[in-house]
């Protein structure tokens, strides 16, 4: 993964999660973008971060019971819409760009979830040189990730690293660790290291705090201060 990757498409400055933030962040010279995916109560995969709409779209109540096409019609910031899995990833595909799809299940659709975006990974990206990083705070989610397409790399999200985080990750078999970059000590940023993982943190938008991480040999920083580290992201 590059070191800078757009946090929920373009970060502050446009609305989280839509076509228009992944425009952006490639207009700005990022080369990876992450954004969440969800199921709708059509079980199709789109682009949003809560399990309810109010606080990112116009829409009210929660996204897995809401359908396709009315899921669809709403208005996700500035006129834009809740984009599918599909739209992003061929946009991605279009710009170049490497995305991470942080897979976020509403409660009591781990399985189902993954299976879903796995599976649409798998034909999305097929044969792209710049296969998508699947990542998600759901151990279960990842475990099908890994049994169904243990090609596509895979991470694991903490807020703080537990005791048995090398387990863990040797078992779902994840090529990254991603943790809250507040949480992270330099002494837990050298272990990770140390077992050949990409280290990735969030969400980084101070220019001190991100040296130091660097300094740490943290590979990754998600930031939603695209204006900040616009620079450095192209390099």
């Amino acid at each position: 993964m590059p070191r800078w990757i757009a946090h929920r498409g373009g970060g502050a400055l446009a609305p989280e999660n839509t076509l228009a933030g992944i425009r952006l962040a490639a207009r700005m010279g990022f080369r990876a973008v992450e954004f969440d995916v969800m199921l709708s109560a059509d079980a199709s995969p789109f682009l949003i971060h809560d399990e309810t709409l109010e606080r990112t779209t116009n829409g009210h109540g929660a996204v897995c019971r809401t359908g396709d096409r009315e899921l669809s019609a709403l208005d996700a910031g500035a006129g834009e819409r809740v984009p599918s899995l599909s739209e992003a990833a061929l946009l991605c595909r279009q710009l170049g760009l490497r995305a991470n799809v942080e897979i976020k299940p509403a409660q009591g659709l781990a399985r189902q979830t993954a299976e879903v975006v796995v599976r649409q990974a798998q034909t999305l990206w097929g044969g792209d040189s710049l296969p998508p990083l699947l990542s998600s705070f759901s151990l279960e989610a990842l475990e099908i990730c890994r049994d169904l397409a243990p090609e596509l790399p895979r991470g694991v999200l903490f807020e703080t690293l537990p005791g048995d985080w090398p387990a863990m990750v040797r078992q779902l078999g994840a090529v990254s660790v991603h943790c809250d970059a507040t949480q992270l000590s330099p002494e837990q940023a050298a272990a990770v290291r140390q077992q050949g993982l990409l280290l990735c943190c969030y969400t980084v938008n101070e220019a001190v705090q991100a040296e130091r991480l660097l300094a740490w040999g943290v590979n990754s920083l998600f930031t939603d201060r695209l204006d900040l580290f616009a620079a450095d992201a192209a390099a």
